[in-house]
């Protein structure tokens, strides 16, 4: 069955050849080939002709030589799901790309801040050591405006629910006023701390990664 579709096939091309000789100057002038056939395949049956047929347009096709051999190969145009897959991954490919040129700028800032992980350790203890006299101070003021406002709210209790003076209630709000906003100075102190820890952490193990992965790629003495 197989023969019989490969002789009708050539001889499909064998006439086709025949009405496209008397326009093989034309075909060369153009720039294809002489006597080429263009066939595509539609319901598993080749259609073919010296041009391309339009029931061929948007699919594959092939280009055949007047020895029935086949010049090339055409794919299809790309549709519009395709194209939107290569589209995402070619962004993918270069938010990949941009993000290891971010991560190697980052090895290398690293690299060059210390000289070794005890140097890195040592900046680390430093930072926090600041972090946590800082915190002790402002927790010191905190607690020393929280003494303020006690010795306030007993002058106001001494009054027996007599008027409050009004340098007094502006004392008042004046000292909560400072104890909230000292608190949340005290707040982001205190987050600010962890962000270092944790960067210090993040570090630490890239340094010791990176310099894993030199002292592997440096030969031994003994290996030379």
């Amino acid at each position: 069955m197989v023969f019989v579709r490969q002789i009708k096939f050539a001889a499909l091309v064998a006439a086709l050849l025949a009405f496209a000789l008397p326009s093989e100057a034309m075909a060369q002038a153009g720039g294809a080939a002489p006597g080429t056939v263009y066939c595509c395949d539609v319901g598993g049956q080749p259609i073919c002709g010296d041009i391309l047929q339009t029931v061929c347009y948007g699919r594959a096709y092939r280009e055949v030589s007047p020895q029935g051999i086949v010049r090339r190969h055409v794919v299809p145009p790309l549709t519009a799901e395709e194209i939107a897959r290569n589209k995402d991954a070619l962004r993918l490919k270069r938010e990949a790309e941009e993000q290891a040129l971010r991560q190697e700028r980052l090895d290398r800032a690293l690299l060059s801040a210390y000289s070794s992980i005890e140097e890195l350790d040592k900046r680390r203890d430093y930072e926090m050591t600041s972090f946590d006299r800082a915190i002790v101070n402002l927790m010191g003021q905190e607690r020393d405006l929280k003494e303020r406002r006690k010795g306030l709210e007993a002058e106001v209790d001494a009054l027996n629910g007599r008027p409050v003076p009004p340098e007094l209630q502006e004392s008042l709000r004046d000292v909560e006023s400072e104890i909230s906003t000292l608190h949340t100075v005290l707040l982001a102190k205190d987050q600010e701390r962890e962000a270092t820890r944790k960067r210090f952490d993040n570090d630490r193990r890239r340094y010791l990664d990176l310099s894993s992965a030199t002292r592997n790629l440096t030969p031994s003495p003994g290996s030379r």
